[in-house]
């Protein structure tokens, strides 16, 4: 990807639109939708329509689910599927989602709170979406618990929570993906697939070049699995002795087809909870024409030729994708043994050739210093990792320090070897946030092991990365999610954020999710001026 496009104003998006919308409320027809690609599979889309509402139930328990070529595992899902269905909305449109949790009891847990545990509780986050974190909509701090053992013997009935999420009108038009949010619990049921995404359609879409290209989700999920399911996740080894399989839409490496001088869109979601992605597409001929038309769900001013798309664990990246030479292409990501898909440039020409538009629908305007409410202060957060410090089985220390650090229990004591410094206590609030100021975050590895990926996620809000290890970007770009890959001490992104609209009690975060279930996560409050 690189940090590359720009925007401008924010554009509001129409309401009376309703181009490349389905009509019909509900599910197409229950099971995946056969895309323009040559069968390149695709979820299943939910779609609010005209009524500007989407209702859907999802349902999750364990199920045989089976994944061309990989066979049947075993998982938590949603509704049977890998991934969940696509969830299609516009601004001004309303989800509204009732949660089955069809999953076993959990079981007893002895740990602290930053240890794996309530593995078959969930609660819903809609991952980059400027929504309100509270009451019964993005709220990471819900519960989703299944029936106790007392409650199966007795034969009460599987648990059914709601969640409302009201999606502003002026919300950037973009690809975000859902997944479950609670702490302890996390990183085992995203290993195991639970994801789906969320398009939120609007202006970008009907740009003449767009509005004729494929529109194609491209949904990488890591699975961990032994045995044909994800083993409890039990140790700080967890990672390390479960090899990573990478899905794209349920199967492992599916085909696409794309004919010369065609131009498909492609959503590229990482829903990935280990592995940041670094995506090429290789081959022997001319491959195929990348150019990035968007950031995490926010549109740049025009599309800029790639010759790599760098995700982080949580980013997205539309693009859109011309035919080149024919010939069979992989998209292809470092250090993942196989192909991530293969793409098959065949078939006659498009003739016309199709376009690429010279300018986009700008998804949000800049932030400038001159806007920081209080240019004295910065916040600043350090990702540590303090090895073999606690007892087996997780004897590591995965810290979030700097300015809003979580305090030690013994300040007088080491603390490399402190239970709380730095790590996640649900009790205590790291960063209190007022509607209106615009900040500057610094945020920093203090790692120099490539293993220690530490993606930084700021639940609400996006942020607007302005500088990497101290080299300003020209233009910035604006993220939810922002990679710092390790290997360097001291590596750095500095971004601006301004908080709007809403108010409540969220979280920040690495979104390495194996270190943020160990600790490495802060609470922020959003707070009225």
């Amino acid at each position: 990807m690189g940090e590359h496009g720009g925007v401008g104003r924010r554009s509001v998006l129409r309401a009376a639109a309703a181009v490349g919308l389905v009509a019909a409320e509900g599910l197409w027809a229950g099971r995946r939708a056969v895309a323009a690609g040559g069968g390149f599979p695709q979820p299943a889309v939910v779609s609010a329509g005209r009524s500007g509402r989407l209702e859907h139930t999802l349902d999750v328990r364990f199920a045989e689910v089976r994944v061309p070529g990989l066979g049947t595992v075993v998982t938590r899902a949603y509704g049977g599927t890998l991934p969940g269905p696509t969830l299609r909305v516009r601004g001004g449109d309303t989800l509204v989602l009732t949660h089955v949790n069809g999953l076993p009891p959990d079981p007893p847990h002895t740990g602290g709170c930053n240890t794996p545990h309530r593995p078959n509780s969930f609660n819903l986050h809609t991952h980059g979406m400027h929504v309100s974190p509270a009451g019964c909509a993005d709220n990471v701090l819900r519960v989703f618990a299944p029936r106790t053992a007392e409650q199966v013997a007795a034969g009460a009935p599987e648990p059914r929570y709601a969640s409302v999420v009201h999606v502003p009108a002026d919300h950037p038009a973009g690809t975000y993906w859902y997944h479950p949010h609670l702490h302890g619990s996390t990183a085992e049921q995203l290993a195991g697939g639970m994801a789906g995404v969320i398009v939120v359609a609007g202006d970008v879409d009907e740009v003449p070049e767009i509005a004729a290209a494929a529109d194609l989700v491209v949904c990488v999920n890591e699975l961990k699995l032994k045995g044909g399911r994800v083993p409890a996740f039990s140790s700080g080894g967890w990672l390390n002795g479960v090899p990573s399989v990478f899905t794209v839409n349920g199967a492992v490496n599916p085909a696409l087809r794309l004919r010369p001088d065609e131009v498909q869109r492609w959503r590229l979601v990482a829903a990935t909870g280990f592995t940041g992605l670094r995506l090429r597409l290789v081959g022997d001929g001319a491959a195929p024409t990348v150019h990035q038309i968007a950031q995490d769900g926010i549109a740049f001013a025009r599309p800029v030729a790639v010759d790599a798309v760098e995700l982080s664990m949580g980013n997205r990246a539309d693009v859109l994708v011309r035919g080149g030479a024919p010939g069979r292409y992989e998209l292809r990501a470092d250090g993942v043994p196989g192909p991530l898909l293969t793409v098959e440039v065949a078939g006659p020409a498009v003739r016309p050739p199709m376009g690429l538009p010279a300018a986009l629908p700008p998804g949000r305007p800049f932030l400038d210093e001159r806007d920081v409410t209080d240019p004295g202060a910065c916040r600043e957060v350090v990702f540590h990792a303090d090895p073999g410090v606690f007892p087996e089985p997780f004897p590591n220390a995965f810290r979030m320090l700097g300015s809003g650090a979580t305090p030690a229990a013994d300040p007088a004591g080491d603390p490399a070897r402190d239970p709380a410094y730095g790590l996640f206590d649900p009790g205590f609030t790291n960063h209190t946030l007022r509607l209106g100021a615009v900040e500057r975050w610094t945020v920093r590895s203090g790692e120099s092991l490539p293993a220690f990926h530490h993606p930084f996620h700021l639940h609400t809000n996006p942020v607007l990365v302005t500088h990497r290890d101290g080299r300003r970007l020209d233009p910035p770009v604006w993220h939810d999610t922002v990679g710092l890959a390790g290997g360097r001490p001291g590596e750095s992104v500095t971004f601006l954020v301004r908080y709007e609209d809403f108010t409540g009690r969220t979280a920040a975060h690495c979104h390495q999710l194996h270190h943020g279930d160990l600790g490495m996560m802060q609470t922020v409050e959003y707070v009225d001026r």
